[in-house]
């Protein structure tokens, strides 16, 4: 299983509370605050839910 290394872009204000709920479940809390994360069915399905307010990696 390969990694992804997820940047929050965008601010989460003014968002649908369900984006919100799941930039915050990714761990993402603040803008340029990244995190790593194995890439998972699960992982994949939030990230392109709120893929507009990521940057995405593959490490």
């Amino acid at each position: 299983m390969s990694t992804l290394k997820i940047t929050l872009k965008k601010s989460c204000a003014g968002r649908l509370e369900k984006h919100k709920r799941t930039a915050l479940a990714l761990g993402l809390r603040r803008i340029h605050q990244s995190v790593t994360v194995t890439e998972t069915p699960q992982i994949v399905g939030m990230v392109n839910k709120i893929s507009y307010m990521l940057d995405i990696e593959k490490i």
